[in-house]
């Protein structure tokens, strides 16, 4: 007879979360506690801008407004659109079941109601929608315009660690995610003329 079966330790596609990644989510978080969390016009506006990015909503509210000046405009509109399509296929199909992350349990009570995904912690898909919608909704744009896109993808970002559905890690990975998906689109369906 043997004896219950060793073990197997932790799951290797967690592994990239121990130790230094770890340091750097907990000294993160312990900023916006410190800082952000708490303060009812940030929390307002962090949960506002959390629940409005859910399943991309606000970017596709965004292009559609834009599509509404010319046929251009509702053509990079569609765009978006479609590309968003291909960036949550990407993260919620592809990578967020690779890496199985658990997302952070919050140590405090939730000031506002807030949708908690099923789908696990890494990357941030509403950071990677929100940094691949700047990246197709900023090309050709004035520099003020561009500085406004990414500003609005960063606070969304941002709000996914202070509403702690995700690590800052989580959020990072999204971001680079976003930008690759939406430099590839960039190339491969170029802006509408």
């Amino acid at each position: 007879m043997s004896g219950p079966d060793p073990d197997p330790g932790p799951d290797p596609r967690d592994a990239y979360a121990a130790g230094p990644i770890d340091a750097f989510d907990d000294a993160v978080d312990a900023q916006f506690d410190a800082r952000l969390r708490g303060r009812p016009a940030v929390d307002r506006l962090m949960y506002s801008v959390s629940e409005l990015a859910d399943f991309s909503l606000l970017w596709h509210l965004l292009g559609a407004v834009r599509g509404l000046r010319s046929e251009r405009e509702a053509a990079e509109a569609l765009r978006c659109s479609v590309v968003l399509g291909v960036e949550s296929t990407v993260v919620n199909g592809g990578l967020k079941s690779l890496f199985r992350r658990e997302r952070p349990v919050p140590d405090f009570e939730r000031p506002h109601h807030l949708r908690i995904p099923l789908t696990t912690s890494f990357p941030s898909g509403h950071a990677s929608a929100a940094f691949c919608a700047a990246t197709i909704l900023s090309e050709g744009r004035s520099r003020p315009a561009r500085a406004a896109w990414y500003s609005l993808a960063a606070l969304v970002a941002a709000s996914r660690v202070h509403v702690k559905i995700h690590h800052a890690s989580d959020v990072l990975g999204g971001v680079a995610v976003g930008l690759v998906v939406g430099r590839v689109a960039r190339r491969v369906w170029p802006r509408p003329r």
